[in-house]
């Protein structure tokens, strides 16, 4: 007996993707006619099981067709569904998921794992502002240092001050004993330098800008806050902030800040672990300190919960009642006061290791502060089924996450650009993200290329990120010509396609101006201005305008697909003069395709993909007609092209 579903197929399953509660589902499933079962059965779980018979639709192309109609639970969360198949003697065959990993796509035969369901909430919504915009990572010290505020560096004691802003960052101490390492070395990048630094941004495209941490911190990353209700002195004031954000406003720029909130650091005044703020300041200095049930001890004071084995990083216990009124719910909260100040959002790091809880009253508190508020996490897998702490955590059902960095698109370009995985499967990847995560959610994606956690993506492409080389020597890393052209080529394939699909791209700093790294802490170098790669420059903005000038780049419905093993394609196009979201929207059709070989490569495209279309202009004027049932036309070596539609049926 042989049998057949597709969840990515509307036949066999309709309306594609997530869906919210309440929502009627139709299934199908094919059967080889050579041995029909006696019955069949659609299993659904979502906490419970719920069996429903599935009814004979009759032959079709020499397979029976059977079906099944749902409705999605009342109540947001994960539904998981399979089929089983019984014959007269009552033995049954199961048909589930593949075995793969995924949870879409076509089923596999004697599978009991099930195919994903994502049912969201019918009121969820995401700012527009994100899906609308481009997006760019600043690491404040290390992106300009602004005049004037030449005192800003002698703030802090300690600390290593480099004297010429193109030095190598140093790297770091490692102290084994302590499981600490240093990042006590500055640059003078502020606050202001990024104000003054706005028409620069402006130019670029630029329309959201995410900061890592700016908050009071002994380290250069500031991943460690000291005061949340503080900016870092060498960073500027919550005046200079206030200011920023308001500048940035009126040239239509909007500003998210970087919260941390699983720990804090071991000298901040809630812990104090040197003593730094007095002797009866602190969880770590006094047993009766207001802030000691913030914090988990083994055995006070030295032996507590920290983060990763990191004791300058203690953890917090985030469900303590004084500390989420404090982050959370109190009328001048860090969340509530940030915002207030001028901030348009908040990326959590560590999002996945928050209590669920404490995400749900986070993003009240920020929806009720400012109501198109904006909270990110930093969740590098799939979001809509993330395990974590032994726990099943779905943050993409409209109750805690707007959305996430995509970390999983950026995995997957990596891995196709540089011949680790064919298009096909990549192709695939794409769409059972797409499937699995609500359009708001998915529109609202953070599509970045590089971070502060990851080798400069230059590096990357060209194959030379220094991972494998030991970290002393890494400082030295320089990429050769041809190995820096290679790199850019594919930065330049990488970049076209995260400005074609869904979701809001991210820069992240001096990546555009060719900024060489490995990792932390050279990927943290500084801007290079005045020796940028001027001609990267104007390609990242051709690539932000080409998106900017097109509302389907931004709202289109979209397909993911692969002609062949070396071109990955994307196709963006409204659908009844209508977008995703069901804004009216004239006829439009764009295809974006990338090839990673070194040869040119033709493609053809049936009429049947193209949406009505039937001429396209590609971005280097190239006419395209139907002809002979479809379009064909060549996709260069090692280069990208987008064709967009200009005439209709």
């Amino acid at each position: 007996m042989t049998v057949y579903h597709n969840s990515l197929d509307p036949f066999y399953r309709s309306p594609f993707g997530s869906l919210p509660v309440n929502t009627q589902l139709r299934l199908r499933l094919a059967v080889g006619n050579e041995q029909l079962p006696h019955h069949i059965d659609l299993r659904i779980w979502d906490g419970a099981e719920h069996r429903y018979p599935m009814r004979s639709l009759g032959f079709m192309r020499g397979q029976h067709i059977y079906e099944a109609v749902i409705f999605t639970p009342a109540t947001p969360g994960l539904v998981w569904y399979r089929f089983e198949l019984f014959s007269e003697d009552h033995s049954c065959t199961f048909y589930g998921a593949p075995t793969d990993g995924n949870t879409c796509g076509v089923g596999h035969q004697g599978s009991q794992d099930g195919f994903q369901i994502t049912v969201y909430s019918a009121d969820f919504k995401t700012p527009e502002w994100m899906r609308e915009g481009v997006m760019y990572q600043i690491m404040p010290d290390r992106f300009f240092h602004g005049e004037g505020t030449d005192d800003l560096l002698h703030a802090k004691t300690g600390v290593v001050i480099h004297k010429d802003w193109y030095e190598m960052p140093r790297m770091y101490i490692e102290d084994n004993s302590n499981s600490n390492n240093t990042a006590n070395d500055f640059f003078g990048g502020n606050l202001e330098g990024i104000r003054q630094k706005l028409p620069y941004l402006r130019d670029l495209g630029i329309t959201v800008l995410y900061l890592n941490p700016i908050f009071s911190a002994r380290s250069n990353h500031k991943y460690d806050t000291s005061d949340y209700m503080q900016i870092d002195p060498m960073f500027g004031d919550e005046e200079a902030f206030r200011q920023l954000c308001q500048e940035a406003l009126s040239q239509g720029i909007r500003i998210i800040l970087d919260g941390v909130f699983s720990h804090v650091g071991d000298d901040s005044p809630y812990f104090n672990r040197s003593g730094t703020h007095g002797e009866k300041v602190g969880a770590a200095r006094d047993p009766e300190s207001p802030y000691r049930k913030w914090f988990n001890f083994h055995h006070w004071p030295d032996d507590y919960e920290c983060w990763w084995g990191f004791k300058t990083l203690p953890n917090v216990n985030e469900m303590d009642e004084d500390y989420r009124r404090f982050i959370l719910n109190g009328k001048d909260s860090v969340i509530r006061h940030w915002l207030r100040a001028g901030a348009s959002g908040w990326r959590l790091d560590v999002a996945d290791e928050l209590p669920m809880a404490f995400l749900r009253e986070l993003r009240t508190a920020a929806r009720e502060t400012k109501e198109d508020a904006l909270v990110l996490g930093e969740v590098w897998e799939d979001a809509s089924r993330k395990v974590a702490y032994s726990e099943m955590r779905s943050y993409v059902i409209g109750d805690t996450l707007d959305s996430v960095m995509n970390y999983p698109l950026r995995e997957l370009l990596i891995r196709f650009l540089l011949g680790l995985q064919g298009a096909t499967s990549v192709a695939h990847s794409l769409s059972c993200l797409a499937q699995n995560y609500p359009n708001p959610f998915l529109f609202s994606l953070m599509n970045l290329m590089g971070s502060h956690d990851r080798p400069r993506i230059l590096n990357v492409l060209a194959g030379r990120d220094g991972n494998d080389m030991p970290r002393i020597e890494r400082g030295a890393l320089r990429l050769t010509q041809a190995e820096r052209m290679l790199g850019i080529l594919r930065e330049h394939l990488m970049l076209r396609y995260i400005m074609s699909v869904p979701g809001i791209p991210c820069i992240y700093y001096a990546d555009e101006t060719g900024l060489e790294g490995a990792a932390d802490p050279y990927c943290r170098r500084t801007y290079p201005w005045g020796k940028e790669d001027l001609y990267l420059i104007q390609y990242y903005k051709d690539m932000i305008r080409m998106r900017k000038e097109n509302q389907v780049l931004r709202t289109g419905y979209y397909t993911f697909f692969a002609p062949c093993e070396d071109v990955l394609c994307v196709t963006r196009y409204n659908s009844e003069n209508q977008d995703v979201f069901g804004k009216a929207a004239e006829p439009a059709c764009m295809l974006t395709c990338i090839n990673r070989s070194s040869h040119p490569i033709d493609i053809f495209l049936p009429a049947e993909d193209l949406h009505g279309a039937t001429r396209f202009v590609s971005d280097s004027n190239q006419s395209y007609s139907l002809n002979d049932g479809g379009i064909s036309f060549p996709v260069p070596g090692l280069m990208g092209m987008t064709l967009t539609a200009v005439e209709f049926e």
